[in-house]
């Protein structure tokens, strides 16, 4: 008989075993947390010492284990000795996914340092807002960033920028710009420094979208990233005695080594947490794409035995709908999921129905949790579909109404959550730290309901967010910025379905009297400011003021509504 889910965690997560629970004091709090937790992740990357195979796959490069920790080991050196960088700076990663990340990474938070990973995705104003917000006294960043960075006004970016790979694409550095790549070459027999690191001293800050118009640096600690990872084995060794492999299904030789591949970027939560960090000491190699594209990653997925596919649900989407998904060989995939939005139930079935071995996963993770939280997989997720699934007992859930009274199972409310997973707070912004961390508990601003097995149901979120195939976007920021162009009187900014990306953005705009503007004009306008996926799809430009209710606020899913209708 197949144990229930509670029993399941209860064996796991049983006293002397290596998810054993106990309480203890963090941050002033009471917390449950597992006993086996490591002092840092400085202990993580020691264990990941003991490995000698390939780590990395990325494009025609294979980067053994040994050779990542001697990458890092060389950059911390020139991050303390030569760049002077001492136990809680900042130490910015401006790049896209490429293997030295990886080593940035952990050698930024082997020192002691603050990883501060920068969207890869922003421009130039984004880019130095959040240097000069987190007060980065180093970027790493690769020569596209580098380009951006270069657009600010002289003095506004003070960090010391090193850039990667510039020597091999035979880029030639301004004055002042480290060539890391030259700089790590003439460090022979250096080894990462030492450091003393506290379970509760800050390791990343994570910039997330905005309410205000400005993203916020979510500040969390060694010991809520490392919770989180072990948050993760733990649901996944529930999951193993529920449903354990059907031996007549592994195929001769056994079955393969454990491969994620990682075409999500490194900068959001679940590429770094769960795939990237998760990776060091599970024995599994990452394949890294160079950017999304389907028939790719279907070809790597054969060559690479990938066992692991984790992404957004439209990726999912595009490797069922890709021209070479019928003659590339899937089989060694175990679990296809991911997280970032809702999966729809009917690519549940696909999922399930269409790959040999694979089977549908998803998680219901925050940057604020470090990833960590419901997920619903297999045989769970089949048969719930709508849900996205249960946390392992280290996570506890509540569903409260506006005033933040706890309701019953089954009403619809705001979710919370209280983990040792989740961030001390933000970044220099102690008035949103008191609105969303209360009392040891995380307000997701999430509206759903629990039922009485403890499935997780997502209905609507509470804020004026839009989820763009796995992006957050507040509407706030990208208003704030449509509204320093000249012609603009008034903005208002929503989401509409997309069958793809979940969400598509919106939005419609007022021109002042006697003004002109044209949706490509506006768009072309936001994309000087902000990241590409926050640049409104549909663009109505409209002369009258928009419509509001009694109190004054616009009506923006009357505007949405009406653009749905219209098609």
């Amino acid at each position: 008989m197949t144990m229930t889910f509670q029993e399941a965690c209860a064996a796991v997560c049983a006293p002397s075993t290596m998810f054993e629970i106990q309480e203890t004091e963090v941050l002033g709090i009471p917390t449950k947390v597992f006993a086996g937790t490591p002092p840092n992740v400085r202990a993580l990357f020691a264990l990941a010492a003991a490995r000698t195979d390939e780590f990395i796959i990325f494009e025609d490069e294979r980067w053994t284990m040994p050779q990542v920790l001697e990458t890092a080991g060389k950059i911390g050196h020139l991050l303390v000795n030569e760049l002077g960088v001492q136990h809680g700076d900042r130490v910015a990663i401006a790049m896209r996914n490429y293997p030295e990340w990886i080593a940035s990474f952990v050698a930024i938070t082997s020192v002691g340092a603050v990883a501060v990973p920068m969207n890869a995705w922003w421009v130039t104003e984004e880019l130095e807002f959040a240097i000069a917000d987190s007060g980065s006294k180093v970027v790493l960043a690769d020569v596209e960033r580098l380009q951006r960075m270069q657009g600010s006004a002289p003095g506004a970016i003070a960090a010391t920028v090193a850039v990667v790979r510039a020597t091999g694409d035979g880029v030639e550095l301004p004055e002042g710009i480290i060539d890391l790549d030259k700089a790590l070459a003439d460090l022979d027999g250096v080894t990462m420094p030492d450091a003393d690191i506290g379970p509760d001293d800050d390791m990343t800050i994570l910039y997330t979208s905005g309410t205000t118009g400005r993203p916020k640096g979510a500040v969390s600690t060694h010991r809520a990233v490392l919770s989180a990872l072990l948050a993760f084995a733990a649901r996944a060794a529930v999951a193993g005695i529920r449903e354990p492999e059907d031996p007549s299904t592994i195929e001769e030789g056994g079955a393969p080594q454990t491969a994620f591949m990682l075409c999500v970027p490194l900068f959001h939560v679940t590429g770094l947490v769960p795939v990237m960090l998760g990776s060091f000491v599970s024995g599994a190699k990452l394949v890294m794409t160079y950017k999304w594209e389907p028939n790719r990653a279907l070809e790597l997925i054969e060559q690479e035995r990938v066992t692991n596919f984790v992404g957004v649900p439209t990726m999912s989407w595009d490797l069922l709908e890709a021209d070479t998904f019928a003659e590339r060989d899937t089989s060694s995939l175990r679990s296809v999921g991911g997280g970032g939005a809702p999966m729809p139930p009917e690519l549940v079935k696909r999922i399930d129905d269409e790959f040999e071995r694979g089977r549908p996963g998803l998680g219901y993770g925050m940057t604020e949790t470090n990833a960590y939280g419901p997920q619903n997989a297999g045989t769970d997720f089949v048969d719930n579909p709508t849900s996205t699934g249960r946390p392992v007992p280290i996570m506890d859930l509540k569903c409260t109404d506006p005033e933040g009274n706890v309701l019953p199972i089954g009403e619809t409310g705001e979710i919370w959550f209280r983990s040792p997973s989740l961030i001390r707070g933000y970044w220099n912004r102690p008035e949103a730290t008191a609105e969303t961390i209360v009392d040891g508990w995380l307000r997701s601003g999430d509206i759903g309901h629990l039922d009485s097995e403890g499935f997780v149901y997502i209905s609507d979120r509470a804020k004026d967010m839009i989820l763009r195939g796995g992006e957050n976007i507040y509407c706030a920021e990208v208003e704030a910025t449509i509204y320093t162009h000249p012609a603009v009187y008034e903005a208002a900014v929503y989401g509409i379905p997309d069958e793809r990306l979940g969400e598509e953005l919106a939005c419609h705009v007022m021109v002042k009297p006697g003004e002109s503007l044209d949706a490509g004009e506006l768009q072309q306008f936001v994309g000087q400011h902000l990241a590409k996926f926050k640049v409104p799809t549909r663009v109505t430009i409209v002369q009258e003021q928009l419509p509001r209710n009694a109190s004054g606020k616009i009506l923006k899913r009357d505007l949405r509504d009406a653009i749905v209708a219209a098609g």
